[in-house]
C-alpha cells in the first residue's frame, strides 16, 4: 500500500493496517526514530544526545507523561502511530504495534533524526538507494565507535549502509551533508573491517542488500544506537521503534537541510 502524506501512514499504524518498515514512505517528508524513557532516565539520555550529536541528532523532546507530538508530527500519538516498537522490561525484549497498555505517566519521548530523511537527495544525486530498490529495510551493524558516555548510557554506535558507486562517493557525501539534523554525511566509507563489521551479510538489525560490481559499502550513523545505548544500560524498562520502523513526521526534507554550497 503506498501512502501520499505522513498522516496517512500514522492513521494506518493506530488502526493496525501498517506494521511494516518505512524507507521510501511519502517522499519529501522527514521521519524520525523514537526512544521513551522514565522521567528519571531523561537528563543522561538527553545529554547523551548533546555528546553524540551525529549518531543522535534530537529532533524533539516531548513532556513527562504526554504521547502527543508539539511540533514535528503535530497531533500524532507516539503509542499508536510507529509500525512497530520494541520494549525492554527486566532484561526481556518483545515487539507489538502499540504501547498504550503500557504507558506511564512518568515517561519521555525523545525523537531523533532517521537517515532515510535524506535519501530522496540522495536519489536526486544520482545515487541509488539498494534497500529501497529491493523492497526492503536498510541493514544496519553495531560498530566498534564507542558513543560518548553520559550517565547511565553508553555503547557501540550503530550505523547504517548503502552500496554506492565508486564513482559517485562524493555525490553521496556532498548530498547528505546538508543534513546534519538526520546524521549528515557518512562516517566510514569502504572496508566494513574499520568498523569491525565482519559480514556485510549480515546485518544486526534490518536487511542485507546486493552489493554490486564497482561498488563501495558507504556508513553513516544511524539512531538505532539509541536502542543500544538502553539495551547497554540494562533499564529495567525503557521502549523503542523497531528498527526502520519510523515515526513519519509533517516536517518537510528540506525543513531539516542546510543551505550548503561548495
Amino acid at each position: 500500500m503506498t501512502y501520499d502524506t505522513p498522516a496517512q501512514v500514522r492513521a494506518a499504524c493506530r488502526d493496525g493496517r501498517h506494521a511494516s518498515p518505512t524507507p521510501g514512505f511519502c517522499d519529501g517528508f522527514a521521519q524520525a526514530n523514537v526512544v521513551v524513557l522514565p522521567k528519571r532516565y531523561a537528563w543522561d539520555f538527553l545529554l547523551l544526545c548533546q555528546r553524540n550529536p551525529t549518531p543522535l541528532p534530537l529532533l524533539e523532546v516531548y513532556d513527562a507523561g504526554d504521547p502527543i507530538s508539539r511540533s514535528m508530527a503535530p497531533g500524532s500519538d507516539i503509542r499508536t502511530d510507529c509500525p512497530r516498537y520494541i520494549v525492554l522490561e527486566k532484561g526481556k525484549t518483545r515487539e507489538v504495534t502499540d504501547i498504550s497498555d503500557i504507558w506511564q505517566d512518568d515517561l519521555v519521548t525523545f525523537l531523533l533524526g532517521c537517515s532515510f530523511t535524506f535519501e530522496s537527495g540522495l536519489m536526486e544525486a544520482g545515487v541509488p538507494v539498494r534497500h529501497i530498490e529491493e523492497n526492503r529495510n536498510v541493514p544496519m551493524y553495531r560498530s566498534n565507535i564507542q558513543l560518548t558516555p553520559a550517565g547511565v548510557f553508553s555503547g557501540p554506535m550503530v550505523v547504517s549502509m548503502r552500496p554506492v558507486p565508486a564513482r559517485l562517493v562524493p555525490a553521496a557525501v556532498l548530498s547528505t551533508a546538508r543534513f546534519p539534523a538526520v546524521h549528515g554525511a557518512p562516517v566510514w566509507v569502504g572496508d566494513p573491517h574499520g568498523l569491525g563489521i565482519e559480514y556485510l551479510d549480515r546485518p544486526d538489525f534490518g536487511d542485507a542488500v546486493t552489493m554490486r560490481d564497482g561498488e563501495l559499502p558507504v556508513f553513516w550513523a544511524c539512531g538505532v544506537s539509541g536502542l543500544s545505548a538502553v539495551t547497554t544500560a540494562g533499564m529495567d524498562f525503557a521502549i523503542t521503534h523497531a528498527p526502520g520502523h519510523m515515526l513519519m513526521l509533517d516536517a518537510r526534507d528540506s525543513e531539516l537541510g542546510a543551505n550548503i554550497s561548495i
